[in-house]
């Protein structure tokens, strides 16, 4: 069995991941319920409640969802309800669909039984508070190499000078958490759930509810998802491309660093973006790169604890 998250916040979710299937749960089960974890987790603030609002102050969400036999589900532009993972999962086993979006998807989530409610927690409120009142507003961009460190800063002008809102102010999560696992049963599934680009216009949706952009599962195959910035990913459709280089006989660190040198090729891409990918075959076997370094990501394994490298 091997479970795979990512970034730092998808520590604690990856090890539920694999606890499930330890429990004897499905790979599917198991990613649902390490993205439910971080959906409710109010210092996690780029996914579920607490995620950072959009211009207009409000959350907004999206997720994806997908099995090992091609099946999948997603729903995007969400608001008001916590958990929109499982909402994509009903839409994989309830409808003929495969994406909700939306005014639509919240009408759904709520015959589905979902109960809404708000998404701002005040740690959130105030970081929109504060870029309201900047005239220039927030920049969300990566640190540059050559700055030494690899985290994403929150940055404003003040009197003509570049400056960042304090590391107390911020929570050190900050984008996509995407989760594949195998089971006991060699059955692969994967999952994606953000809220998204920081202050983005109201109605964006990135790569995380793209059936092939942020996911893609084939069960005789493998599985990818894709973190970071989800325009580069959408334009390139990474996990889709991932997964069939493994199908043309790609390693999957082969895949991975072809799928890298494509988004270099993007000339939207400037030196503080950045892409994270996972990749698991169907044999176990699995990859992680990113366009640069900095991408954190948790494993575990039959063999390995839950360990974050990077």
């Amino acid at each position: 069995m091997e479970a795979l998250a990512t970034w730092k916040h998808g520590f604690e979710p990856n090890r539920i991941s694999f606890t499930a299937m330890e429990e004897g749960l499905s790979s599917l089960d198991a990613v649902e319920l390490g993205a439910r974890y971080c959906e409710a987790d109010e210092t996690c603030m780029s996914v579920g409640k607490g995620g950072i609002p959009d211009e207009l102050g409000t959350v907004t969400l999206d997720a994806s969802i997908m099995n090992h036999e091609g099946n999948c589900g997603s729903v995007a532009f969400v608001q008001n309800y916590l958990h929109p993972i499982s909402i994509a999962r009903k839409v994989m086993e309830k409808t003929s669909h495969v994406m909700l979006a939306g005014a639509g998807a919240e009408k759904f989530a709520e015959r589905e039984g979902f109960t809404a409610s708000s998404l701002l927690t005040d740690a959130s409120q105030k970081l929109f508070n504060k870029w309201k009142e900047l005239p220039e507003g927030l920049n969300v961009r990566l640190r540059r190499s050559e700055e030494g460190e690899h985290e994403y800063v929150f940055e404003y002008s003040e009197n003509g000078k570049k400056k960042e809102l304090e590391r107390t102010s911020l929570n050190e999560s900050h984008d996509t958490i995407g989760l594949l696992a195998r089971d006991k049963h060699g059955n692969l599934a994967g999952a994606c759930t953000t809220s998204g680009l920081a202050f983005k216009i109201h109605g964006r949706v990135g790569d995380s509810p793209i059936i092939g952009a942020g996911l893609y599962v084939d069960g005789e195959i493998g599985g990818a998802v894709a973190t970071g910035n989800g325009e580069l990913v959408m334009r390139a459709c990474s996990a889709f491309h991932i997964v069939e280089l493994l199908r043309q006989g790609s390693s999957p660190e082969e895949a991975l660093q072809v799928a890298c040198e494509r988004i270099k090729k993007d000339k939207h891409l400037t030196d503080d973006m950045q892409v994270g990918f996972l990749v698991l075959r169907d044999d176990g076997k699995w990859a992680a790169a990113s366009l640069r370094e900095g991408f954190q990501y948790a494993i575990a394994t039959d063999a390995i604890a839950n360990t974050l490298f990077g």
